[in-house]
C-alpha cells in the first residue's frame, strides 16, 4: 500500500470520525479471527473504525502497526481507544483528493 499525503489523511480523518466501530479487540488480543474480520470490512467499507478493549496505550499502537503490515492498510488516526484504518479497494468507493 502507498503511503497518503498529509491532505488524503486529513480528508480520511473527516470520514472516519462519523463511523461507528465495526471490530472491537478484546481481552486475547490481535488473533488470526480479528485479522480476517478486519479483512473482511476493509474489503466491504475501505475506510473502519476499530475500538481495542485495554488500556495500554503502547500495545494498541503494535497492535495498529501490526494490523497495517499484515492486511496492507494505512493508519489514519489513532485517538484514545480508537483506531482508523483505510485500505483501498480494487474498485475504490472512496475518491481521494
Amino acid at each position: 500500500m502507498k503511503t497518503l499525503n498529509s491532505k488524503q489523511i486529513s480528508y480520511l480523518r473527516g470520514l472516519g470520525h462519523t463511523l461507528n466501530p465495526v471490530v472491537m479487540i478484546g481481552d486475547k488480543g490481535l488473533s488470526e479471527t480479528v485479522l480476517r474480520e478486519i479483512d473482511i470490512s476493509l474489503k466491504a467499507h475501505e475506510l473502519i473504525k476499530i475500538k481495542v478493549m485495554g488500556d495500554d496505550r503502547a500495545l494498541r499502537v503494535k497492535m495498529l502497526e501490526e494490523i497495517c503490515e499484515k492486511l496492507a492498510s494505512v493508519a489514519v488516526q489513532h485517538i484514545g481507544k480508537q483506531l482508523v484504518i483505510y485500505r483501498r479497494a480494487d474498485k475504490p468507493k472512496i475518491i481521494l483528493p
